[in-house]
């Protein structure tokens, strides 16, 4: 965060022009709550004198080389925290992808923080301790008030400075800043966040979210079965590596994914987690 201190001091004078100013938070999180291991990614939060971003930076990266190489590559994102919303506004726009759609849906997510008179140095900054709690998870964030944004990663917004680190009671959840930079533009994302590489996001609500992410578990290879029907099982198809002759074993491969997906349950906000059943015989 070296490169904080030289960038904060440009900052006041640079709020009300049209820039972007990008932060870049290091997320380790837990797919399974159960595991000791961590998925390390890095996160985008791109503030704009309308408009905050947050979003994954190989989102980014894959969409600076297809422009920049003539490429059609894509990206799923797998952290469930694209989002972006107008400043100083807890109305959230949520971008998700199930199967092969990709959607949006609203929600309005208030946060209530309580302000600790602790603090503590990291490198030239003082830091100050809030404390809140969000989707069912209690949580621990320090603050920057030498940086005039009261913004931070995902849908973690309203205090009184930049967020410099932010995690859970139960360490499921991480973040850390690790870098920022100023671009002299506003960072256009239609390309991967708006729309996913070509997948234009439908909107929904969260009833129908819920229930595509069910339909998705009662038969993730629902294209592949549909196949099968019409070919009279004559018909060899590959699932992840595997290849799969009979409706028997496209039956066994839905099983297997089925635990995959209940055993990596662990989203964020937890207290919206799907609760999925468990199919003995199918």
């Amino acid at each position: 965060m070296k490169d904080l201190l030289t960038f904060s001091c440009l900052l006041i004078i640079s709020l009300v022009s049209s820039q972007t100013h990008r932060y870049i938070y290091e997320l380790q999180y837990k797919m399974d709550s159960t595991e000791a291991g961590y998925e390390k990614v890095n996160m985008i939060l791109d503030i704009t004198p309308k408009e905050v971003k947050f979003y994954g930076r190989d989102l980014a990266t894959t969409d600076s080389l297809n422009k920049k190489f003539g490429m059609n590559s894509s990206y799923t994102d797998m952290t469930g925290q694209v989002v972006k919303r107008k400043i100083n506004s807890f109305d959230n726009e949520n971008f998700i992808n199930i199967k092969n759609g990709y959607y949006t849906f609203k929600t309005t997510d208030k946060i209530n923080w309580t302000i600790a008179d602790e603090t503590k140095k990291v490198e030239n900054y003082t830091l100050q301790k809030a404390t809140t709690k969000f989707g069912g998870r209690n949580w621990t964030a320090w603050f920057c008030k030498d940086i005039p944004f009261n913004e931070g990663p995902f849908k973690f917004r309203g205090l009184p400075g930049l967020i410099f680190e932010l995690s859970d009671a139960k360490k499921n959840y991480m973040y850390t800043l690790v870098k920022s930079r100023k671009l002299d533009k506003i960072y256009s994302t239609s390309d991967f966040l708006e729309s996913s590489f070509g997948n234009k996001a439908v909107p929904i609500n969260e009833k129908q979210k819920h229930k595509l992410m069910m339909e998705f578990y009662n038969d993730p290879f629902a294209f592949e079965r549909n196949n099968f029907n019409k070919s009279n099982n004559d018909l060899r198809i590959n699932i992840n590596g595997k290849e799969i002759h009979t409706v028997d074993e496209l039956n066994t491969q839905t099983k297997s994914m089925q635990e995959v997906i209940r055993k990596y349950n662990n989203p964020i906000e937890i207290d919206k987690a799907m609760h999925y059943p468990v199919y003995e015989n199918k």
